[in-house]
């Protein structure tokens, strides 16, 4: 229970999360992998943006929250850990910048402007200066804040680095438009099934999320098992038109399969862990289905 504990509520499952999805990327849009040293600092700068929100000082009051009293305990190995994968994502970030720094005025100005769109949504998501520009407290469209950060730094970030390091290697530009897509209402999904476990402090302080708006089952059955099925059904179409092999198919719609079995069984409260683990995990099935997809299916 420690290790589980441990992985999950440090975020490191997350940097797994990230590094995974970029991965699925270069397999489904054929593109190279990015070099070691962008993955690198992908995975510390996950680890280390969604880590910020949770550090509180050890002599804060004992919390029934698991995850938050799990950082009140371990405060002082956060901070260490916070201070050690900065350091070593800023490396990464000066090893590439060294190595691949000249080609930066070789891409077209449209790419800066949709890679860096992702880390602006990422700060406004924190908020900026004053809680006004504080995309938490938009209720509804945090969700697809953080669907459409969470996508962009897996679909199209590792694209922009190839492009870097090894001139214009460019995917089929409608693949990657429909894969951005994809990522994005898939990961929107995902956020908007883990505030059902935020339902009664969201209501509290008058975040009107999807879940606060509509209530926990109307939710569930009017807004995401609806979602789930338009996206496999427009999936299944866009499959067609790319004459996607049978199996790379079935690998791609495993994962709506599973969002939806998930989603169903949400009807009951479920501890904080289940939905680090089981939700989140959710991602990996999407990684590693898509991965296999492109492997075994072509």
């Amino acid at each position: 229970m420690r290790i589980i504990e441990f992985l999950f509520f440090s975020n490191y499952f997350l940097g797994l999360l990230a590094l995974m999805l970029s991965l699925e990327t270069a397999f489904q849009l054929n593109v190279p992998f990015a070099s070691p040293a962008y993955y690198v600092l992908i995975v510390t700068a996950v680890i280390v943006y969604y880590t910020i929100a949770y550090t509180i000082p050890a002599t804060a009051p004992v919390s029934r929250n698991p995850r938050t009293e799990w950082y009140r305990q371990h405060a002082r190995f956060v901070r260490v850990s916070q201070m050690v994968l900065s350091l070593i994502g800023l490396g990464s970030g000066v090893t590439l910048l060294v190595q691949y720094g000249r080609n930066l005025t070789s891409l077209p100005l449209v790419d800066y402007v949709f890679v860096a769109s992702v880390p602006v949504a990422g700060l406004l998501y924190y908020g900026i200066g004053s809680s006004r520009l504080n995309l938490r407290n938009t209720g509804w469209l945090k969700a697809f804040v953080i669907g459409f950060v969470w996508a962009g730094c897996v679909s199209l970030m590792p694209v922009f680095e190839v492009q870097l390091e090894h001139g214009h290697v460019l995917p089929n530009a409608q693949l990657q438009i429909w894969f951005f897509i994809k990522n994005w209402m898939f990961c929107t999904v995902n956020a908007i099934m883990f505030d059902l476990k935020d339902y009664a402090d969201d209501a509290n302080h008058q975040l009107k999320t999807f879940v606060v708006r509509f209530g926990l089952r109307r939710t569930i059955n009017y807004v995401l098992i609806p979602l789930l099925l338009v996206g496999i059904s427009s999936f299944f179409v866009f499959a067609s038109s790319q004459h996607m092999s049978n199996v790379r198919m079935i690998f791609n719609a495993l994962p709506y399969l599973a969002l939806l079995i998930v989603a169903y069984g949400l009807h009951h409260r479920r501890k904080i862990l289940y939905y680090l683990v089981v939700i989140d995990g959710l991602l990996l099935v999407k990684a590693c289905c898509g991965i296999a997809g492109s492997y075994f299916g072509g």
